[in-house]
């Protein structure tokens, strides 16, 4: 049975259907809204307004679910890995293993980037973020790969999937050796893909580099947790800016410029700066604990709570056994890391935090993981990036295929009303 929402403006009644989600979500379709009653929503920051109906992800913050294509990310992350993660989330279903092992092979056919990207990084001064490093670079792809992508042709869209997938990982690698002064890696294609960021990471030219599979679990759940969160910033960012048919790697670049912001990409990023602030004030938890309870206090617990997640996060739960694990296998001995774990201890039983479900969430456990990595914290947005492209791609794509109009917001005027131009002598 069809539902029906009704809006009343000026005595008139004008009558709206009702679109139902798989998952029962209801939203009030107001596409004509405009062309009935002359007017639109008000809706800031878009809370309460879907611009796209998507088959990617589904996310319940009041309950604590995260679900890829239908997928538990409690099952993907125990069960799968990032590879097979990422072509569920762009193509619609898991892969066959025959599947998987074509995709990887043809991810490698693009894993080469072309050496005039080194002259570009090159004129970077090392004291640059990543991530405007990354943005730039992204963006530069574009030159190097002018062809259009076509949209409508299944190959073309599943060489511009390869592609992406292929050169981002290694450019965003890139962007930590530059900071770093150390030579840039190439892409080995006789390994796998996040053993591949490893290497391209961590490998000198000095030393054998060996990959520890515990830190290599860690990083491969990080980037399955972060592979997609629905309608955020960045990932909105990327389908508004293809929807004017921009390019993937152009939509792309806009997506990352959006997750630097300190508001969302950086969260990780914040935690860690917590922690040693903390820190260097002598490292009394209970005294943050305390100022994070009060309410005339401006101090705030990074890393606790959801904005989404009204009760837990579910990706938390999966990513702590992980962190638990690398601070174990590294022994780690750093004051600041001791510091994150006498946090968590009191937040998980202080009834003050448990009664508000403030719970360490994914930016939190990523941050120590990081950490404990020795990959610094400008780094770390560069590291949620990198989980979220097949995230990014399967939205632009999904946005493409669906043949979505251009996005164009509406506004509320509020300035001055019309006037008379006044000459520059009578001014």
């Amino acid at each position: 049975m069809s539902k029906t929402a009704f809006i009343e403006i000026d005595g008139q009644r004008h009558e709206f259907p009702v679109i139902v989600g798989t998952e029962n979500e209801v939203a009030i379709d107001i596409l004509k809204l405009r062309a009935l009653t002359g007017a639109i929503t008000y809706d800031p920051g878009y809370k309460n307004s879907g611009a796209c109906k998507s088959a990617i992800t589904y996310l319940d913050g009041e309950e604590g679910i995260l679900r890829y294509r239908g997928y538990s990310i409690e099952d993907l992350a125990a069960n799968s890995n990032f590879l097979e993660v990422s072509y569920l989330i762009i193509f619609g279903a898991l892969p066959t293993k025959e599947q998987v092992t074509q995709f990887e092979n043809d991810i490698r056919k693009y894993t080469l980037v072309n050496e005039e990207m080194r002259k570009i990084i090159e004129g970077f001064p090392r004291t640059a973020h990543p991530m405007g490093v990354l943005a730039s670079l992204t963006s530069a792809l574009t030159a190097f790969n002018p062809k259009v992508v076509d949209a409508d042709c299944e190959k073309s869209l599943y060489d511009a999937v390869c592609k992406t997938m292929a050169k981002f990982l290694v450019i965003a690698t890139w962007t930590y050796r530059k900071a770093k002064g150390y030579p840039l890696n190439y892409y080995d294609n006789t390994a796998g893909y996040v053993d591949n960021f490893l290497k391209l990471m961590f490998a000198l030219p000095t030393d054998p580099y060996e990959i520890d599979p515990i830190v290599k679990n860690a990083i491969d759940k990080l980037f399955i947790l972060h592979a997609d969160h629905e309608q955020n910033c960045s990932t909105s960012t990327v389908r508004m800016v293809g929807s004017s048919h921009a390019g993937l790697f152009a939509s792309i670049s806009a997506g990352v410029s959006a997750l630097w912001g300190p508001l969302h990409g950086g969260a990780n990023q914040a935690v860690l700066e917590m922690l040693e602030a903390i820190q260097q004030d002598g490292g009394d938890v209970e005294k943050y604990m305390a100022k994070a309870k009060d309410k005339d206090d401006p101090f705030r617990l990074m890393g606790f709570g959801h904005r989404v997640y009204k009760n837990f996060d579910p990706r938390a739960r999966i990513i702590k056994k992980a962190a638990d694990e690398v601070l174990s296998k590294l022994g780690v001995d750093d004051p600041v890391l001791e510091i994150a774990k006498k946090l968590e201890e009191t937040a998980l039983k202080d009834p003050y935090f448990v009664q508000r479900h403030l719970y360490p969430n994914v930016d939190f456990y990523s941050g120590i993981i990081y950490r404990a990595l020795g990959i610094p914290t400008e780094m770390f947005t560069v590291m949620f990036a990198i989980g979220r492209l097949p995230g990014w791609i399967a939205q632009w794509k999904e946005m493409r295929i669906n043949k979505e109009p251009i996005g164009r917001p509406r506004q509320v005027y509020i300035g001055e009303p019309s006037r008379e131009f006044v000459s520059l002598e009578n001014r």
